[in-house]
Parts: structure tokens; sequence; C-alpha cells
């Protein structure tokens, strides 16, 4: 396998940098990339986080994967790129310098605007050697994702991936134009897009779950037995995973504090109290109800709303048999 002009054997390991651009001060900004071959031939996986800079959770997950030793595989490789948006990491921000989100640009241009220069090298130094990709994200801003992974559920191998992985919610999302998981899908690459928490926030349960999840997928695609990792992070007996083929958000009617009654990932029904919205000074408090039964796969954690804003994503159409 060559990467970068970099060969790279069987039973070795590489940290290579990915110089694409730099800074207005002149300063170079690299991309690591970690590279872990067995010492036999099998599928390539890669473990991609940060495509926007401020969803650091992703960055978590893929960090502890590498300082447990995790990407070490038995047969096959392991590519991690801990943070694509090195940029917007730095700044904390979403976006590019650019102000492009980077995550609509693949596959990218030569002569392009600089995230997309940035998604052209990616797309052509890395994706050509790779069959799998686990890539993980976060709620925008202040929206809390439950743990769930996204995918063209028509692609059955992804869908028995997704299954492997265990997050209790798998959602039906079509491919977004230019998108990396749209690119790389259609390249013929299997991804596994998992959404965890919020944006410039840590949750250990997430972190933990997007672990647990990589080792799964790992274990059954025979890159390693991560038997006795998995017993030992007992995040409990596992359950059926809830197939989400159609979704809405909820949206305040009204301005003001708000505040979620019910815990994200519960099952509710059509009516049932989920918040309420008040003013700062008593003069009123109005509920926020669930419109259908279905499921809180996410939620706004921003105390102080306006009228319109996305309150709670629910389910509105599940299947528990796929």
């Amino acid at each position: 396998m060559e990467i970068l002009n970099t060969p790279i054997g069987l039973g070795k390991s590489k940290v290579l940098n990915l110089n694409i651009a730099k800074l207005h001060t002149r300063t170079s900004l690299s991309v690591p990339i970690i590279v872990e071959r067995g010492k036999e031939e099998g599928p390539c996986v890669l473990l991609t986080a940060g495509i926007h800079g401020d969803e650091v959770n992703g960055v978590e997950i893929v960090r502890q994967i590498i300082a447990d030793g995790y990407n070490k595989p038995d047969r096959g490789t392991v590519i991690c790129i801990p943070v694509i948006n090195v940029f917007g990491f730095l700044s904390q921000k979403r976006e590019f310098p650019d102000g492009r989100d980077l995550n609509r640009l693949f596959p990218g241009s030569k002569r392009g605007s600089l995230a997309s220069r940035f998604a052209y090298h990616v797309m052509n130094a890395i994706m050509p050697h790779v069959d799998y990709c686990m890539d993980f994200h976060t709620g925008g801003a202040a929206r809390f994702n439950y743990s769930q992974i996204r995918l063209d559920a028509k692609d059955k191998e992804t869908l028995e991936l997704a299954k492997v992985f265990g997050t209790k919610f798998i959602i039906d999302a079509e491919n977004r134009d230019k998108s990396f998981r749209n690119t790389l899908s259609k390249k013929g690459k299997k991804v596994l897009l998992f959404e965890g928490g919020k944006s410039l926030h840590l949750d250990r349960h997430v972190t933990l779950v997007g672990i647990d999840g990589t080792l799964r997928v790992m274990h059954h695609l025979g890159l390693r037995d991560f038997t006795k990792e998995l017993m030992h992070h007992n995040l409990g007996a596992r359950i059926e995973p809830v197939l989400v083929k159609n979704s809405t958000w909820i949206r305040a009617k009204h301005s003001g504090m708000f505040r979620t009654k019910l815990k994200l990932g519960s099952q509710v029904s059509k009516g049932d109290k989920i918040g309420s919205i008040s003013d700062p000074y008593g003069d009123f408090e109005v509920d926020v109800v669930a419109t259908y039964d279905g499921y809180i796969i996410a939620s706004n954690h921003a105390p102080i709303v306006n009228q319109g804003d996305a309150l709670v994503h629910i389910s509105t159409e599940t299947s528990l048999e796929f």
C-alpha cells in the first residue's frame, strides 16, 4: 500500500501528514493520518472525525481508539484521521476559513476554493485504498443527537453493518449531494455515519457507544478479535435497533426559555408533554407537546429559543423488522 508517496508494508505503522495549505500567517497546517496494517491482508477501514471543526465528540472517539491501540489490526488496515478539518478545529468553528462547509464540497476540485482543494486531496490520497468508512459527527450547535447511525437503507450491506454497530436508532437518510458520505458511496465504499452529542461538547456515554460500535464492526469484518474489550465496556444488554424511516422537528410556537421534560431516546405518544416555553418574568408558560407517536431522537439544549426554532426531533415512521 502506498499513501502520500509512502510505501507501507504488512505489519507496519506510519503517521503521515497531509500538507495542503497555509494560514494567512504563512504557518503550515498538516492533517495527521495514522495508518496501521496487520500482518495479513484484509479489508481497509477508515475512521474519520472533525469534518466540521466544532464537532469534537467524534474526535474524542477516534482519539480514544488510537490511544487504546484498538486501531492496530491483526489483518487488514485501519486508517485514522481524527481531525479532517484542522482549520475549523483550531478556531472551534464548523466551517473552513473560507466560510465553506467541507461536507458539501466533495469530491472537491484541484483549482477550487480552499475547502474544495482540501476535499480533492483527501479523496485522491486516501480514498482509493478504503473499503469501509465510519465517519463520526455530532449535532450542530446546541442540538444534542441521541447516538444513531445514518445511512441509505436501500444498501443492504451497509444496513447489516449498522445493525452490527449497535446503536438504538438507525436513520434512513438520503445521501446529500457533494457530502463525504455520498461521494464515497458513489465509489462503492460502505459508509456508516455516526451522530451523537452536540457541538463543542464531550459526552462520556456517546463516546463509549461510538467506540463500542467501531470495535463491533471491526470484529465483524475480521480485522481483530475484540471479544474481551467489548465485554469490558459493559454497556449493558444490546437492544434491537429501530429503523427510523421518517422524522420531523417540532418547532417553537413562542420565543422564550425552553426546558425539556422527557429523556432523549424515549418513546412518546401524540399529545404527550415533552417540554415547556416560558417568558423570564413568570407571566406565561406554554407546554410543548408531541405531534406524533414516535421516539425522541434529538433535542435542542439551548435555554433560550425564538419562535420557529427546532426544539425536538421526533420519528414519524419507524420499523422494528428490517
